[in-house]
């Protein structure tokens, strides 16, 4: 690759996580919740009651970082957890009435500027935008990392 293009595709992906921890800080101030956790809740919303290993695959995240989100949501009286009859080594997640009530009123994780100019693309370009992300990801090897880190606003650890 050109020293050049190079330098482009980094000031442009630095440019991303600036505007994502930006958007991350005025998220968590607005509702009290990290980006992490809001994609968490919105798995159990949108999964239903809900294993682990089901909300870590749906969340990009580790199954450890998501017990820990969810013991976070535990502790605010959002999501609460209860072993499978059939099996007691599953553990199930279910929203709360007050999960359920924050969940329905969650911002855009993206800034509005973003959410409109990206509905304003047609399909197929919506569509090859993502696939252009998805690839960039994948050539940085980024499928075999924990998203955390990224979603969440402060430092990144080392």
């Amino acid at each position: 690759m050109q020293a050049v293009e190079s330098s482009q595709v980094i000031k442009a992906i630095r440019r991303i996580v600036r505007a994502i921890d930006l958007r991350s800080r005025e998220v968590s101030r607005l509702t009290g919740l990290t980006i992490p956790q809001i994609v968490v809740l919105q798995g159990v919303r949108d999964l239903g009651e809900v294993t682990t290993k089901v909300l870590s695959d749906n969340a990009d995240l580790s199954s450890a970082t998501v017990v820990t989100i969810l013991d976070k949501l535990e502790e605010k009286g959002l999501i609460e957890r209860y072993r499978s009859v059939s099996d007691r080594r599953i553990v199930h997640t279910k929203l709360t009435a007050h999960g359920r009530k924050t969940a329905s009123n969650l911002p855009g994780l993206l800034h509005e500027e973003f959410q409109k100019k990206f509905a304003g693309l047609d399909t197929a370009e919506r569509r090859q935008l993502v696939g252009a992300i998805e690839q960039i990801a994948e050539m940085m090897n980024a499928h075999k990392l924990d998203a955390a880190p990224i979603l969440m606003t402060g430092k990144l650890p080392d």
